[in-house]
Parts: structure tokens; C-alpha cells; sequence
């Protein structure tokens, strides 16, 4: 008699152990090309949204999730840090006039975009 397993076009292996195995595989995916956001997405849905953490990387569609996330991620933060550099002014004459008050406030600029991103894309 067949298991459903069988029935199905499963195969079963014989183990060192003389037990039989399931030849199983993951579905195939892309090459993981993420980052720092890609990373932190991936250990925030782990712990906190399990199922859907299962569910991608079952389907195998967690690492193109995790690049389109990332990709993503970076996108927003370039056009967001450009956007309130434009609002507020800093630019290559103020670099020039004074170089510390422009990375000052470039870099109160990087770290409230990163802020945003990361409240919209990575811990949603």
C-alpha cells in the first residue's frame, strides 16, 4: 500500500539507519544580494510574524522578498535624504561655508530617513 506521500510522486530514501526519509526540497530562488535591511526584515518577521517567515521560506520566495525589501529600503532613504536636504537647504555651498554644520545636519538628515524606513518597510 502507498503512502498519500507516494500517491503524490514522493520518494523515500533509505537511511544509514535503515530508516526511510522523504526526498524533500526547498523551491528554488534567487540569490540572496541583501543587506543591512534585508537582514534586519529577515530577524524581525522570524521573531515576530512567524508564519510568514514559514510561509516565503517555504514557497521559496524569502530571499527575493528579503532583496526586494532591501532594494526597497535603500530607495526610500536615498530619495528621502534628498528631499529634506532640498527642504532645509543643506547643500555644496553651505559644504563649502561651513563643513561642519553641513555633516551635522546631513547626518540628523540620514538618521530620520533611516527612522522613517525603517518604521514603513523593515518593522512592519
Amino acid at each position: 500500500m502507498k503512502s498519500i506521500f507516494e500517491e503524490m510522486g514522493g520518494t523515500y530514501t533509505l537511511g544509514a539507519d535503515g530508516m526511510y526519509y522523504p526526498d524533500l526540497e526547498l523551491p528554488a530562488d534567487e540569490e540572496p544580494r541583501y543587506g543591512k535591511y534585508g537582514r534586519m526584515h529577515r530577524d524581525y518577521i522570524k521573531e515576530h510574524r512567524p508564519w510568514l517567515y514559514t510561509e516565503l521560506l517555504m514557497d521559496g520566495k524569502l530571499v527575493s522578498h528579503l532583496n526586494a525589501i532591501d532594494d526597497q529600503a535603500h530607495e526610500r532613504k536615498e530619495l528621502l535624504t534628498r528631499q529634506m536636504q532640498e527642504r532645509k537647504g543643506i547643500n555644496e555651498a553651505l559644504k563649502a561655508r561651513d563643513q561642519m554644520a553641513w555633516v551635522g545636519a546631513m547626518n540628523n538628515i540620514r538618521n530620520a530617513a533611516e527612522e522613517i524606513v525603517l518604521s514603513e518597510l523593515i518593522y512592519c
